[in-house]
């Protein structure tokens, strides 16, 4: 049976039994390799030999290239079919995670790094794609973007857990190596649990110029965000890194605009931003994202530094987090259909909000789990919990099925700018917080960390405040702002 996703209204194909399991791989499986080596690090670097100043890049060699190539992996779901894409981004991710695991040097594991992060990119945009174009408005599709959500925030928790489990009782090399069955099996599913592609259109043309200004311009802003903490916000390097961003991104507005003008196909649609459920969602995962990535960022180091946890004990202090998103999850996709998004965004972000300003007043040099994590993990975990199913709904809300990849793009990429972006500001406000003395003690390290908590909690008062503002009482699509200027939608699924 052949059927088309064409437009937000029809029905979409029925789902496969294997579809929701493969995406919901595929989102926690790039959140997971975002935060599972970070308790591995110091492992890492003592078996391979890293200077002190260069271990970092295990990190930020993933989100550089992660954070670059989104926009880049959403649309090619669009333009050369989205199971394509799936297999290849399976196919990148599971042979970097292959070579990072028997790396013998730094350059490789850095190398292999960059390469996974290219496969995430291909693979984040394309779920919420297949979520949006597969599953019918209403219920099924709640529930799969709360499954969806929960996954890669569940992802970015556990993978704190499992790097410490798996660096203390196996060793480094399997934090990379644990990627290469879950891969195998994930394509193995792929073959019967995503329709195939096939073309009904003319072949579309890729966007080059602006692929490469895009991919550029937002690898430069992260490649500036993360280096701050070694060349400080005020020198020439990370001024002139941001400057060159800022002119890369305003040359892609330039030229998405005038190819949208010409009917081209631009790699981003500008006017999708004209439909307030999209702008507010990315303008909601921005500020969500660099309060919560850092969240995450700075609870590891309070437990580690202040409260003097293991690795193991350290990630198994992550579980309340997992329940806490698992109930939030929960509660957005029984009410999303009766409150509506924006409501659920409000009240998930001013509650995430709480938590960690709970975080911001409880950590301190002699705090206990029970006192001082326990609490906030789990009010700060519930809102986060919420946000994904609104979330997810409104960043797709009336996009035509040929842009849905492009859409999905856009909200991984204000998802993984808002990460970089946050970390790098916050950890500014710690270290200056915390003082200039050498080796700080427990009381100075919670100082800091308590400033940073209040910041990010600011950040998601912003992002409720900005959705109450943005978004509009109603979410109905507004066809003349979101319906492409010409027919984009170039394949249909054809269920194999």
């Amino acid at each position: 049976m052949t059927t088309s996703p064409a437009s937000p209204t029809s029905s979409p194909p029925p789902p496969g039994p294997l579809l929701l399991p493969v995406l919901l791989t595929v989102q926690f499986l790039v959140s997971l390799d975002m935060s599972v080596v970070n308790i591995a690090l110091p492992d890492m670097g003592s078996d391979l030999g890293f200077a002190p100043e260069s271990l970092t890049w295990v990190v930020n060699a993933y989100a550089l290239a992660f954070g670059g190539l989104l926009m880049l992996g959403g649309r090619l779901a669009d333009l050369v079919g989205r199971r394509r894409t799936l297999v290849a981004g399976f196919l990148v991710f599971g042979a970097a995670s292959l070579v990072g695991g028997l790396a013998q040097s730094p350059g490789q594991l850095i190398a292999a790094r960059a390469v996974q992060g290219a496969g995430a990119a291909a693979l984040a945009p394309v779920a919420l794609a297949l979520i949006t174009v597969h599953f019918a408005a209403g219920r099924a599709r709640a529930r799969a973007l709360g499954l969806w959500g929960a996954s890669g925030a569940l992802g970015g928790a556990v993978g704190i857990m499992a790097g410490g489990l798996l660096t203390d009782w196996v060793g480094w090399r399997s934090v990379m190596l644990i990627n290469v069955p879950v891969v195998l099996v994930a394509l193995a599913a792929s073959r019967s649990g995503i329709p195939a592609d096939r073309r009904t259109g003319p072949a579309p043309r890729l966007d080059v110029a602006g692929a490469l200004l895009v991919t550029a311009g937002t690898s430069a802003l992260v490649l500036g965000l993360v280096r701050t903490e070694t060349h400080g916000w005020g020198s020439a390097t990370t001024v002139g890194t941001l400057a060159a961003a800022a002119v890369l991104l305003a040359a892609f507005c330039v030229v998405e605009r005038r190819g949208e003008r010409h009917a081209r196909g631009p790699l981003l649609r500008l006017g999708l931003l004209t439909h307030r459920p999209v702008l507010s969602a990315n303008v909601f995962a921005l500020l969500m994202s660099s309060g919560q990535f850092a969240a995450f960022y700075f609870t590891s180091l309070y437990l580690q530094d202040v409260m003097a946890y293991g690795p193991t004990r350290a990630g198994a202090a992550f579980l309340p987090f997992c329940a806490g998103v698992v109930a939030g999850t929960v509660i957005a996709t029984r009410t999303v259909g009766r409150v509506g998004e924006r409501a659920l965004l409000v009240a998930g972000g001013l509650l995430g909000a709480a938590g960690f300003a709970w975080f911001a007043l409880a950590v301190e040099a002699g705090g206990t789990f029970a006192g001082s994590v326990l609490g906030p993990s789990l009010v700060a975990s519930l809102g986060i919990g919420m946000c994904f199913v609104p979330l997810g709904a409104a960043a797709t809300s009336g996009v035509a099925a040929g842009e849905t990849g492009m859409a999905s793009g856009l909200l991984n990429a204000s998802r993984q700018l808002g990460g970089s972006i946050g970390l790098a500001v916050l950890v500014t406000v710690a270290s200056s917080a915390t003082g200039a003395g050498e080796g700080p003690g427990p009381g100075a390290l919670a100082e800091g960390y308590a400033a940073a908590f209040g910041v990010a909690a600011a950040l998601l008062v912003g992002a409720a405040v900005a959705t109450a503002v943005l978004h509009g009482r109603r979410s109905a699509p507004a066809p003349s702002a979101v319906t492409p200027p010409r027919p984009a939608e170039a394949y249909v699924s054809e269920e194999s």
